[in-house]
């Protein structure tokens, strides 16, 4: 991919706050911002009409400002965020040394595979793992945001279909499914970067 021409120091006409404040109010939103923001909802920050295209080269010119800094501009799955960089997360657990409680292997499967199954049914899960999948399980995953019900299938019941979120994305530090790591390191890396990133875990639900 070529890299995206430098902008001038001022917007095309009529986008008129002049590029170095604009970089500045998309900082301060982003900063103060405790979830990712898309291209739509910053624009909604500025008094006039900023096209998308111009929008995002400031943002990646803005990124490139932070290149080095133990903070980093992220375009995620949901939107664009400043997150520590991986390499400097241990010295914020110092703060705060207690480690969230992990999730249960069950529902790390579970998790793995309705993300390269999707949409499944719970039955499909069930099939797949070759054992009955608790309630508490789906029900956890569902309030951390990383699956929801897209749909039912057409047959006898019409049970849920579930499918990842952008939200289950964004946690990993991932933009598209295609960015999943393969099968069989996909539950390892969910909790791993979980931890490290210090995204709140649910203690996990009994296995039946």
């Amino acid at each position: 991919m070529s890299a995206l021409p430098l902008l001038s120091d001022s917007p095309p006409p009529g986008e008129g706050h002049p590029l170095a404040e604009i970089k500045r109010i998309l900082e301060t939103v982003l900063l103060a911002s405790a979830a990712p923001l898309s291209l739509a909802e910053l624009k909604k920050v500025f008094d006039t009409e900023l096209s998308n295209d111009f929008l995002r080269r400031a943002l990646e010119e803005l990124r490139a400002d932070w290149q080095g800094r133990g903070v980093e501009l992220m375009f995620l799955a949901d939107g664009w965020r400043f997150q520590t960089r991986a390499e400097y997360q241990h010295y914020l657990d110092r703060l705060n040394p207690e480690k969230p409680p992990r999730y249960s292997r069950a529902t790390l499967e579970t998790l793995a595979i309705i993300a390269y199954r999707q949409p499944v049914t719970r039955g499909d899960v069930e099939e797949i793992r070759g054992v009955a999948v608790n309630s508490q399980i789906i029900k956890t995953l569902e309030e951390r945001g990383w699956i929801e019900v897209v749909g039912h299938k057409d047959v006898p019941g019409r049970p849920a279909l579930f499918a990842t979120t952008r939200q289950f994305l964004s946690d990993l530090g991932l933009r598209a499914l295609a960015e999943l790591p393969p099968p069989p390191e996909l539950a390892r890396d969910l909790i791993e970067r979980a931890t490290n990133e210090g995204l709140p875990m649910e203690p996990p639900p009994p296995e039946e």
